[in-house]
């Protein structure tokens, strides 16, 4: 184990990778309960307690372990880093609320859309296209991503919890707080940020739990017990359910779903993987070592989770807490991915966690995406700008690709006009003037 994983070489011992790969678990195993909870919005008449909702809530529980599970041990075994993946945050409610219920796009072509962009991603790593990728896109539009889809994720977990509601006259208006989801969710949220705060592992997971239990006192009644342990459910109904339909497959729409499955993915990876590598000591003339091979790990991830069922998978910077335990090498990978696939066996917990009780995990993963703002120059009008489109229109438009692609649209018509054109990348430009067309002739 030490020559496989070269622990010595990095500082490490067996028992440091397994603190560090349980503390990372504990941090990110939320996504379990999480996840298919977003995801079983795509389908039709899977109501809570219906038999329907049970077979695909658990089917897409076990394709979000077993995505999780398969990026994790690739990410472990072949780039020895002491990364975890898992399904995105952000990508899997664009997935749900915007592909497949305000697009109308099947989830059955939604999902060959996210193995399709996996397929790019592991193109362009392998061939080394990835490096002149990364210099199209502006630096401030790359960070207001980050923070836009925190702040969309936020928005669905408070609509989610009935802390924000429709308003005919102003859109949006604050819920009724006497209602008992939304006290459990308010609840949930101070749970999980006084924990945080106080730096304890695990603090949503904690959170989504304390919670749970909170909506089952009979003054809320809003957690319907089904138990903890039980049988692996089937993975049947979204196991290579891919439709790669012609005739989807031949529209704008389909492909530019497409580029923002693979926008976000990829920029979220390089991103989450500088840190990383920055909080461990991993870079070397501020390289990444093994780059490809990491960034791998996450493209084969996707596709390989698309074949499951789940959204697109990626790096998760949680993986920070087990770097804090002194995790060094894809041991500490690859003890997730085993803690992972215990979770296989609790299916009945998954059933019973609340709405109520996932909704402040969403809302405070926002509040933990937003702090990408900070490396944005505001004093410099021509990126802030662009980059405030970014953010804005995100969550107002109810959709991360609008807000990519005005946030793209916006950079070179302000540098331009700015006088600092020579700052914009000529394949800038290009994005640009496709997303003009998409917007104005194009999108459904």
């Amino acid at each position: 184990m030490d020559r496989f994983f070269r622990l010595k070489e990095n500082g490490t011992t067996v028992r440091r990778e397994v603190v560090a790969g349980i503390t990372t678990f504990l941090t990110m195993a939320y996504i379990v309960f999480v996840n298919p909870s977003i995801l079983i919005n795509v389908i039709p008449g899977a109501t809570p307690g219906s038999a329907l909702y049970t077979q695909f809530f658990g089917a897409f529980m076990v394709a979000t372990i077993l995505g999780s599970v398969t990026a994790t041990l690739i990410m472990g075994l072949f780039a020895n880093y002491p990364f975890a993946l898992a399904p995105g945050m952000g990508l899997n409610a664009y997935f749900a609320f915007t592909v497949c219920l305000k697009l109308g796009i099947d989830w059955r072509v939604a999902l060959a859309a996210v193995f399709v962009e996996g397929l790019i991603f592991i193109f362009l790593t392998i061939t080394g296209a990835r490096g002149f990728v990364v210099k199209a896109v502006p630096d401030s539009v790359k960070l207001a991503t980050g923070a836009g889809i925190g702040l969309f994720i936020a928005f669905i977990g408070l609509k989610g919890a009935g802390v924000v509601v429709a308003d005919p006259a102003t859109f949006v208006s604050l819920g009724r707080l006497n209602d008992p989801n939304v006290i459990v969710a308010i609840i949930g949220f101070f749970i999980i940020a006084v924990l945080f705060a106080l730096k304890v592992p695990g603090a949503i997971m904690i959170g989504i739990l304390a919670s749970t239990l909170i909506g089952a006192l009979p003054i809320f009644g809003v957690t319907n017990y089904q138990g903890i342990v039980g049988r692996i459910p089937d993975i049947t109904p979204t196991f290579m359910k891919m439709d790669f339909n012609l005739q989807a497959l031949g529209t704008a729409t389909f492909w530019m779903v497409v580029f923002t499955f693979f926008f976000v993915d990829f920029f979220d990876t390089l991103g989450t993987l500088t840190g990383l590598a920055e909080s461990a000591g991993f870079m070397k003339n501020g390289d990444l070592p093994r780059a490809s091979r990491a960034y791998l790990a996450d493209a084969v991830g996707t596709s390989v989770g698309a074949m499951f069922g789940t959204s697109t998978v990626t790096t998760y910077i949680e993986s920070s807490a087990g770097i804090a335990e002194g995790g060094r090498t894809g041991l500490t990978a690859v003890v997730v991915a085993i803690l992972m696939l215990l979770m296989l066996f609790f299916s009945p917990l998954a059933l019973t966690v609340p709405s109520a009780a996932t909704a402040p995990a969403l809302v405070f993963v926002g509040v933990l995406m937003i702090k990408t703002l900070k490396k944005i120059n505001w004093d410099d009008i021509s990126e802030a700008v662009p980059a405030f489109v970014t953010l804005l229109m995100m969550p107002l438009t109810y959709s991360i690709a609008n807000g990519i692609a005005l946030g793209i649209i916006t950079y070179p018509v302000i540098k331009l006009f700015s006088g600092k054109a020579k700052q914009v990348h000529w394949l800038t430009w290009i994005l640009a003037i496709l997303f003009i067309l998409y917007l104005i002739f194009l999108r459904e």
